[in-house]
């Protein structure tokens, strides 16, 4: 009787039973986000690919106005020997006088951008800040383009009269300086481009 009752006092593991163990807590689905090492490789990896990228538009803005630069060359060196005599001199017409003048000037600030950018590029070191010279070149580029298309369009509008009535030597060497002034253009004005994406995406300390 006595076992009986104590038995009664003790619960029954058949009826009563243990807890269930739970599972362990599976890894949240972003664990491998938000392991450190995973975390610092994504950011190595865009910090590369934007050093490649201002990489190849700074490349891309020196080779345009290295372009630019032998361009206004070529079109200032045939428009300063275009001279025949009489009324086949340049220097007699105000339209190639502003186009010779135009490409002289685009050929100093062509080549003084390419010296400061090969500069650069061979020592490291910085001849002006970097902001200051984003906005150089960013302005800079939009007033020469500008100057070239407009002494353009005015030296071409007199050698296309001039070719009307008598197309020779002199009037041939007129059109191939002001296609090279428009060349020159062309150039600046892409770079001009890739100046002002530059300066919109650069952030400056």
């Amino acid at each position: 009787m006595a076992d009986s009752e104590n038995n009664g006092d003790k619960p029954n593991k058949a009826t009563v039973g243990e807890p269930p163990e739970l599972p362990p807590p599976s890894a949240p689905p972003h664990a491998d986000v938000e392991n450190p090492s995973s975390t610092s490789t994504v950011v190595m990896s865009s910090i590369i690919d934007r050093w490649k990228r201002e990489d190849l538009l700074m490349k891309g803005n020196l080779v345009l106005r290295a372009s630019a630069f032998v361009f206004a060359l070529i079109s200032f060196i045939v428009m300063a020997s275009n001279k025949h005599g009489d009324w086949m001199n340049f220097d007699r017409y105000e339209e190639y006088r502003y186009c010779l003048a135009i490409a002289i000037l685009a050929c100093l600030y062509t080549g003084m951008q390419v010296a400061i950018k090969i500069y650069q590029f061979s020592t490291g070191r910085d001849v002006i800040s970097t902001r200051a010279s984003g906005y150089i070149g960013f302005a800079g580029d939009q007033i020469v383009a500008y100057l070239l298309i407009s002494a353009t369009s005015a030296a071409a509008s007199l050698t296309n009269r001039m070719r009307q009535g008598s197309d020779n030597l002199f009037t041939d060497a007129s059109a191939a300086s002001v296609s090279m002034a428009f060349f020159a253009f062309t150039a600046l004005a892409l770079s001009a481009v890739i100046s002002g994406f530059k300066l919109s995406h650069q952030s400056y300390i």
